[in-house]
């Protein structure tokens, strides 16, 4: 299923590294939520679940920020580290 673009360049760009790092993004979020990005892994010692999942913001107030807190998730993954 294809996605839709965000609109901010940034978080569209952290959504794109955490497609490559095996992250699935989703759109369609509710309230001011555009959509969530879900873990790969999704493992009973992952943090117990606390970020297997993380929303993606329409409206950010400062994308860079936001887009580096997406990467950071993705990063800090306690699976994907091992």
């Amino acid at each position: 299923m294809v996605r839709g673009v965000h609109s901010k360049k940034e978080v569209e760009a952290a959504l794109a590294y955490a497609e490559r790092s095996g992250w699935r993004v989703q759109g369609g979020g509710k309230g001011h939520a555009w959509g969530k990005i879900y873990c790969p892994y999704n493992d009973a010692e992952c943090r117990c679940g606390e970020f297997c999942i993380s929303s993606v913001w329409s409206t950010p107030k400062n994308p860079g920020n936001h887009a580096k807190h997406l990467r950071r998730i993705v990063d800090n993954c306690t699976t994907r580290r091992q």
